[in-house]
């Protein structure tokens, strides 16, 4: 996944990890920074990908949509691939 367009150069992510193409397997979320002082539309992708509070964990399928939304919230949660 290429650099994103970020407002600041010092801010965000300088590179993302390298993921295989969507529908293979399963993913681990866990939500690693807070929502607060987030815009709605982040705290609502929480939301709809499960994740209640900070620290919290859920395992979806993965699939481009699901992509879309990590995208969204990439510095609020961290991505792991679950062994099946």
């Amino acid at each position: 996944m290429p650099r994103t367009f970020v407002w600041h150069p010092s801010k965000g992510p300088a590179t993302s990890p390298k993921l295989e193409k969507p529908g293979t397997g399963k993913r681990k979320i866990t939500q690693v920074r807070s929502a607060i002082g987030h815009s709605w539309r982040m705290r609502a992708t929480l939301a709809a990908l499960g994740l209640r509070n900070h620290q919290a964990s859920v395992v979806q399928q993965d699939s481009a949509s699901l992509r879309g939304q990590l995208k969204k919230v990439r510095h609020l949660v961290q991505v792991t691939p679950v062994e099946e």
